[in-house]
């Protein structure tokens, strides 16, 4: 059995982030693509039936999931019109440009009964299971100190949404969620945040710089992104009582996907080199007896789709849900606010509001 599916865009993250895990995978039959380039999908996706109107492709009953990867602005709109069609939706991070947008969906995605879920891959990234399976392991003691970076040198404003100013867009909307998630899935929830999401580049109309404090109960947790980051890319660093953990780069999927290597065969099984990190870049475990290279867990984005796959079929559980993507949007807004106030605000006293003041 297989599932009916439709995607709205057809850029940069449908095409790479998206469509390549449907259309190698026994579980899903992409049927639609609503896009202002209907020729384009024609040519590329000749059996896909191209829709340029959003409410003309809802009238598709076949269609049971809708994937949102349009920019980030028009995710509520668009989400409120699939649940209110009673499809399943995926919506591309960032879930919504404010809280209120996301209790509103979860509120909705419940009263019709379906599936809403916010596609934070980066819980598959290789790099992300090692540090979950470290600490876990217990190798890192009690963990007092965590840094995690999305750094790239692109000290030039680029002519795209995401990064021009408008709801939803900048770094922190954009990567900074990602971080905020894992940061989530590892600790919970933090007691209070410190903030500095700023525009540092030449000519930038929103941020493109974010230095956050996450400040938990014998825990500070560092998540940090820069546009000027021309060296090696430090990607975790995490302080424990027995030991570090020091990885740099990032992981190979995203990448993999440009290059146009297949995820997944349709066969079910998985290609070799498929999320494999470089042995160059496996992180190091320092402890005071010794130094330990630590293997890069594999990558494997095509995880999350196939727990999707099972949530819909099964009623297995879902594997990011509405309320966990509603989580990070209220710590990104809390961050910004932070920011801007130019001090540390407490988690606790805003977490149950819809919006921040």
């Amino acid at each position: 059995m297989t599932i009916k599916t439709a995607v709205v865009g057809y850029g940069y993250s449908s095409k790479t982030f998206h469509i390549p895990f449907l259309i190698n995978s026994d579980h899903f039959d992409l049927v639609a693509i609503k896009s202002s380039k209907p020729d384009e999908i024609n040519k590329d996706l000749p059996a896909v039936k191209a829709y340029t109107d959003m409410s003309e492709l809802l009238k598709n009953t076949a269609v049971e999931l809708v994937i949102i990867t349009a920019p980030s602005q028009y995710h509520y709109e668009l989400a409120t019109s699939c649940l209110q069609a009673k499809k399943h939706v995926i919506i591309e991070k960032p879930m919504v440009s404010d809280s209120a947008q996301g209790h509103a969906l979860v509120a909705l995605a419940k009263q019709q009964g379906v599936i809403c879920s916010v596609y934070h891959n980066r819980r598959w990234d290789g790099d992300f299971l090692t540090v979950k399976k470290l600490i876990k392991s217990g190798k890192l003691g009690a963990v007092r100190y965590v840094e995690s970076h999305f750094d790239r040198f692109r000290p030039m404003v680029r002519d795209r949404w995401r990064e021009q100013a408008g709801p939803g867009t900048g770094i922190w909307f954009d990567l900074g969620s990602h971080l905020l998630d894992q940061a989530l899935c590892l600790f919970g929830r933090p007691q209070a945040i410190t903030a500095r999401c700023i525009p540092l580049r030449d000519n930038s109309t929103t941020t493109d710089f974010f230095h956050v404090l996450l400040h938990y109960p014998q825990l500070e947790m560092v998540l940090h992104g820069s546009p000027y980051c021309a060296a090696p890319n430090i990607r975790f660093q995490v302080q424990g009582s027995k030991g570090a953990f020091i990885k740099f780069g990032l992981d190979p999927q995203e990448e993999q996907l440009k290059a146009g290597i297949k995820p997944i065969e349709n066969s079910g099984g998985v290609i070799p080199k498929w999320g494999k990190d470089n042995a160059e870049q496996y992180g190091i475990l320092y402890t005071e007896e010794q130094q330990e290279v630590i293997a890069t867990e594999d990558g494997c984005y095509q995880n999350y789709y196939l727990e999707i796959a099972e949530a819909i079929l099964k009623g297995h559980d879902v594997p990011v849900t509405a309320e966990e993507g509603l989580n990070v949007i209220k710590l990104v807004e809390l961050a910004i606010l932070s920011s801007d106030k130019g001090k540390t605000l407490s988690v606790d006293d805003y977490w149950e509001m819809g919006h921040y003041e």
